[in-house]
């Protein structure tokens, strides 16, 4: 994982970048690196910012042989190493609010972006992208609230190459005995759920509709498990945007 290596001074999103070397037929494990992000995206066409020499932007080429169904895992996969690897680095405790955002005390410090180029049989390839906020001093007023970085909860700098190479070394580990396993959380998931802050917590699901619940247990397949508060009936969340709610 990261080789080849392309670095951009100044880029759209690496994911693009990513998707079209996928096209050009550019290997498993092409990494993708921004010093700055002029149309950064985070989930469901949210804007991220990605201003220059204050975080890690970058995307990773994948290829893996498994059914299409199960590439949604990969960003659970992502998050385990995400985790693994800041706080190998750093010292400081986060977690996974399900299922991709890695959060630092209550707030969004690393966000993870996963698009697939697929047919009904196969993968061709899978773009892993992944923001890191390192060194950010300030956010805008819109993300202030609910963003932070390693140097704000910290005070301390750290080195972006180092923490890149920690991330691909957890995943690569990690993917390895993913594929080999043909595709299957389940030998992952009680490593996911150490680090997931949803269980045990109220969280609000939106989707067709909203409804709070009380999340249970990560599946063995990576989906949230939740019991609804207003029908006390237990529901498997597939996808969809679901917070965690602030305990009174």
């Amino acid at each position: 994982m990261g080789q080849p290596l392309y670095f951009y001074p100044e880029t759209d999103t690496t994911n693009d970048r990513i998707r079209e070397l996928a096209l050009e037929g550019a290997p498993e494990g092409t990494l993708a690196v921004a010093e700055l992000q002029t149309a950064g995206r985070g989930r469901r066409g949210r804007a991220w910012q990605a201003p220059a020499e204050s975080g890690i932007w970058m995307s990773l080429l994948l290829r893996p042989e498994i059914p299409p169904a199960q590439a949604s895992v990969l960003t659970l996969l992502a998050g385990i190493a995400l985790t693994e690897a800041i706080e190998d680095v750093t010292g400081m405790e986060v977690g996974i609010k399900w299922p991709n955002d890695i959060l630092l005390n209550g707030r969004k410090l690393v966000g993870i972006l996963t698009e697939m180029d697929c047919d009904m049989e196969r993968i061709h390839s899978v773009t892993l992208g992944i923001g890191i906020n390192v060194q950010t001093e300030v956010f805008s007023e819109e993300l202030k609230e609910i963003a932070t970085s390693l140097f704000l909860e910290s005070g301390k700098r750290f080195d972006r190459a180092a923490l890149t190479g920690a991330v691909l070394e957890a995943f690569t580990e990690l993917y390895e005995a993913f594929v080999s396993a043909g595709g299957s959380f389940a030998p992952f998931r009680k490593r996911y759920c150490r680090k997931c802050l949803n269980i045990g917590r109220e969280v609000l699901v939106l989707g067709a509709e909203a409804y709070a619940a009380e999340a249970l247990d990560i599946t063995p397949e990576g989906e949230l498990l939740v019991r609804r508060k207003d029908t006390g009936k237990t529901e498997v969340v597939f996808s969809g945007e679901v917070s965690i709610r602030e305990k009174k």
